[in-house]
């Protein structure tokens, strides 16, 4: 069976419900649109990939460019040195109907084979919020057409349901979210997941920063301000524009 991104699955395992949203804009605003038409990354791209996984992963978010709250969640094996979590007998129940709906707020690496880099950076905030980036750097034109995929993953999607690893029901809907332009390119979109009586709501922005590709997804109960939403964004963008290597 298809599985559900590992992010939606790490918030419904928590409070039974996921969220997510993602596309850009010229103003912020708390009204969603429908799923914004593509946009396409510049031709030729403004700067050549990270190729190295530490070095994508020193530019990730840190504590100090996050709302008050926040405190960064460490990989178990990667940061604390633990083993692989041991596998277990009971299936995992997890899908989503339609099955291609299963790649909204995939990390962009899975979306499109081939990256020069990867990395990941989740925190944790009050009341189920959360902050999660994922970065995938490319070499050649891979950027643009991550960049296209990632959107791609969208169509079809405005409305869909699954289940989570315990076979718990949960619905989804997607819409477009006015966003300001981050890096040299970018969207936004908002997913509301709802489970057993509980919402959540998350807004994602996918923006191109030279040859990398960067996801934010910013997720709250009631969702954040855009203005927050906005600030973690650019912030994001200017730590990956830093590693950039120089051409």
């Amino acid at each position: 069976m298809t599985r559900v991104s590992t992010r939606m699955l790490a918030a419904l395992s928590l409070v039974g419900v996921a969220a997510a949203a993602g596309c850009s804009s010229d103003a912020p605003s708390s009204t969603p649109a429908v799923v914004p038409t593509a946009v396409a990354a510049p031709d030729p791209l403004r700067g050549a990939a990270v190729t190295d996984d530490d070095v994508l992963g020193a530019a990730m978010l840190g504590p100090s460019e996050l709302p008050n709250g926040f405190t960064s969640i460490p990989d178990p094996v990667r940061d604390l040195g633990l083993d692989p979590a041991p596998g277990y007998d009971s299936p995992d129940k997890s899908g989503t109907d339609p099955a291609e709906c299963a790649a909204v707020l995939a990390p962009v690496s899975e979306q499109l084979d081939g990256a020069a880099s990867t990395a990941v950076a989740r925190f944790s905030g009050p009341d189920f919020s959360s902050i999660d980036e994922d970065a995938a750097s490319y070499s050649g034109t891979g950027a643009a057409d991550a960049f296209a995929s990632v959107q791609q993953a969208w169509v079809g999607c405005t409305e869909f349901s699954g289940t989570d690893a315990d076979g718990v029901g949960v619905e989804y809907e997607l819409a477009g979210r006015e966003q300001p332009q981050i890096g040299d390119a970018s969207v936004s979109v908002r997913l509301t997941t709802s489970s057993e009586g509980f919402t959540l709501i998350s807004d994602v922005v996918v923006a191109v920063v030279d040859s990398t590709v960067m996801q934010i997804v910013v997720s709250d109960r009631s969702g954040l301000e855009p203005e927050t939403v906005t600030a973690v964004a650019e912030a994001a963008a200017e730590r990956i524009r830093s590693a950039t290597p120089s051409v």
